[in-house]
């Protein structure tokens, strides 16, 4: 039977996503013993739906809504084993420069100060109700493994889920770091 994966993209840049896929050739290998259920590299129309029985579910960015606080502890809820990956994930990095200033301001600053095309538009629909501050994965749920990085290599996603595809509990150390 396959190992069920899992991944979201939460508040990030997709920088954590395109480095699972730079495994290149070892995602056949994985494929061979890893089931995708749920991901944004898959045509997903139900964001907030996750399987249940998720084996592994690998997390990136930060929780910096309404929306991403209601992923995270519905995917967590379904899943064994969570992975935060990426410094965005795991510290709040670049999401979190807005805990800087107010919502309201930064909103401001940014609809009306700087925009470019429709100038004093506010979202409505599309900018879901924003959380007070941004805050890492950890203080949202428990997270099993963190995988550093903006973005983590390749290699240290690789050698993290063949680690665990192996029984074995993966030691990042060995592979990465903050920042690399």
């Amino acid at each position: 039977m396959k190992t069920k994966l899992a991944t979201l993209w939460l508040d990030g840049c997709s920088g954590c996503h395109m480095s699972f896929l730079d495994m290149d050739e070892r995602l056949i290998e994985l494929a061979q013993r890893i089931e995708v259920v749920s991901s944004p590299y898959v045509d997903f129309k139900y964001p907030d739906y996750f399987p249940d029985g998720i084996d592994v579910a690998i997390v990136e960015g930060s929780v910096s809504s309404e929306e991403d606080l209601h992923k995270i502890k519905l995917l967590r809820a379904k899943t064994k084993f969570l992975i935060s990956l990426g410094d965005c994930a795991i510290t709040g990095n670049v999401s979190g420069m807005r805990n800087l200033i107010e919502i309201p301001d930064m909103m401001d600053f940014v609809y009306n100060e700087t925009a470019d095309v429709n100038k004093g538009v506010m979202p409505t629909k599309v900018v879901p109700p924003l959380l007070k501050k941004v805050i890492p994965i950890n203080q949202a749920v428990h997270v099993d493994l963190f995988i550093p990085g903006c973005p983590p290599p390749a290699d240290a996603i690789y050698y993290a889920l063949s680690e665990l595809l192996n029984g074995n509990t993966p030691d990042m150390s060995k592979v990465t770091r903050f920042g690399k």
